[in-house]
């Protein structure tokens, strides 16, 4: 009990720290995307306000240049009229004793009004101005000097809003995919465990069954002498079968046990692993359909470092699905094992003369509790897929798909020195 909660434990351990992981990868690209957007923003303030104050050196200039005695009135009216009051930024000019004499753009403050309430709202607008964007002087006549000072767009106080509101949107949507992948696991994980119990409950039903009917024909205390002696002719038989579908049960207790902890590899004959999976069926050939004809095509195979359980489990898998899809009066199931010609590695396929897979489907029957039965739970082919690709570091594939031709095909990697 000790050693399944060990195991229980590292599972969970397991896919706790894949979880965190990719908690850690959905923070870490909220934080990357929210500093590029914050980065980008600035950039294009930094360049507005560049802009900007080019334009207002241009106005100084240009409002110098109508306080001078040397411009006509014509041109004069031009610059105010064209130029100075077109300006889209808040404007206000200081006296020399630094007070609000024009101003243009201020939002809550007409130009033509000269209340104490605007005049010390203006007064403190002027301050932030200063602190912002600094001040120019403008000069006139001798030792007359009044100051022009400006603000900042309103398209530059969007943009420097906006960092936030990006943050905020990109926060809002990491929130609501966290909370759709909690429930999407939780979703799973119960389909998970109630199709585990399932196959749990398939794989066990068949030796328990037989172990029944093995029983009922040793069941002797009301047969007849002669019956008995009958009885005692097929015993041995009767033991021997019992004795199979014992192995049967605890090899399924071992597969089970095994899933969710790192398996023992040991060197095996690959042909001899297929083989009794296909026997396996074999002998249940009266009860599939006694149309059904098996093929075990046997290559010249290496020893290959296998989990023979896992492994036969994962074959047993290939083989009932092809079962299940062929005519239980003609149908034909073809295992195949053979070598690589140019990889290091051996093939098995298991092909069968079935309906075929639809197109649609194709891409994603590994996908855990997907299924094309109305019966099934979509284990069957996920179970393979980790039993292959992650417990032995194969490769499991529908090779192709069509009506009258199904093959799927696993490679398991051979070591360089066979």
């Amino acid at each position: 009990m000790s050693r399944a909660i060990h195991k229980i434990s590292l599972t969970n351990r397991l896919y706790l720290g894949k979880s965190t992981l990719i908690k850690g990868f959905l923070l870490a690209g909220v934080v990357i995307i929210s500093l590029v957007f914050i980065w980008y923003t600035f950039n294009v303030i930094e360049k507005l306000k560049e802009g900007t104050r080019s334009q207002v050196e241009k106005y100084v200039k240009m409002w110098q240049l109508a306080a001078s005695s040397e411009t006509s009135g014509e041109e004069l009216q031009f610059i105010f009229d064209e130029i100075i009051v077109k300006a889209d930024f808040p404007i206000i000019v200081l006296d020399k004793d630094r007070r609000p004499i024009h101003w243009r753009n201020i939002e809550g403050i007409d130009p033509a009004e000269h209340s104490p309430e605007s005049q010390a709202k203006l007064a403190r607008m002027a301050e932030e101005m200063v602190a912002h964007n600094q001040e120019f002087p403008l000069y006139f006549g001798e030792g007359h000097v009044n100051y022009f000072l400006y603000g900042d767009t309103d398209a530059i106080r969007q943009l420097t809003m906006m960092p936030f509101v990006e943050i905020s949107i990109v926060l809002a949507f990491l929130g609501v995919a966290l909370i759709g992948y909690q429930n999407i696991r939780r979703s799973e994980e119960r389909h998970i465990w109630v199709g585990m119990a399932k196959e749990t409950a398939h794989q066990l039903g068949t030796p328990i069954s037989s172990l029944m009917g093995w029983i009922e024909v040793m069941a002797s205390d009301c047969m007849t002498p002669s019956e008995q002696r009958h009885a005692q002719v097929s015993l041995g038989e009767s033991l021997e079968n019992m004795r199979v579908d014992v192995d049967r049960l605890q090899k399924v207790a071992n597969r089970f046990g095994q899933i969710g902890s790192v398996p023992e590899l040991r060197r095996h004959e690959v042909n001899g692993c297929v083989g009794e999976a296909v026997e396996y069926f074999r002998r249940r050939l009266p009860f599939e359909g006694k149309g059904i004809r098996f093929e075990f095509i046997k290559g010249d195979l290496p020893s290959v470092e296998l989990n023979a359980e896992l492994f036969g489990w994962a074959i047993e898998n290939l083989i009932k699905n092809s079962l299940q899809a062929v005519d239980p009066k003609n149908g034909l199931i073809r295992v195949t094992t053979a070598r690589h010609p140019s990889k290091p590695c051996v093939v098995i396929e298991v092909e069968d003369n079935g309906a075929g897979i639809p197109v649609a489907a194709q891409r994603r029957i590994f996908r855990a509790g997907f299924t094309t039965k109305k019966r099934g739970w979509g284990l069957g082919l996920t179970l393979v897929r980790r039993i292959i690709q992650e417990y032995h570091g194969g490769r499991v594939a529908l090779k192709r798909s069509k009506p009258g031709e199904t093959i799927f095909e696993i490679w398991l990697p051979v070591s360089a020195q066979q």
